[in-house]
């Protein structure tokens, strides 16, 4: 069902300074900036070099979930991303098996890919992102 972890994301109130210190002082590379004016996100991906990345997070406005998330549990990890090779079969299995999703099917990612978020009512308080590129 599960391939791998394909990135952290991390909600962050400033999406330059945060890049900084994962670029100047933890070694990451950045690797691109997407604007999502529909979802109310700036996101940033950093890689070390392996497959796992982490996905900086920074809401455009007030109204943004992440700004949500900033005001209740201040910054830090936001999500957890799992990548999987058969999206809807995944989604289906959950539903069957009466997992609370956030999105019962599929929309398309900051990088192209397909994603859906399984709500952390399921999971033991973590957002999981299940993606498959």
């Amino acid at each position: 069902m599960f391939i791998g972890v394909d990135h952290v994301g991390v909600a962050v109130k400033n999406l330059n300074e945060a890049i900084s210190i994962y670029q100047n002082v933890l070694g990451f590379r950045l690797e691109g900036i997407h604007v999502l004016s529909e979802r109310g996100v700036k996101v940033a991906f950093l890689s070390s070099g392996g497959e796992t990345k982490i996905e900086l997070l920074e809401p455009l406005g007030s109204n943004s979930p992440i700004a949500k998330f900033l005001i209740n549990r201040g910054e830090g990890i936001h999500h957890i991303a799992v990548k999987v090779k058969d999206i809807d079969g995944v989604l289906e299995d959950f539903k069957r098996k009466g997992v609370i999703l956030v999105d019962e099917k599929p929309r398309i990612g900051a990088e192209g890919a397909k994603i859906a978020f399984v709500h952390p009512k399921s999971t033991k308080g973590v957002l999981l992102e299940l993606i498959m590129k």
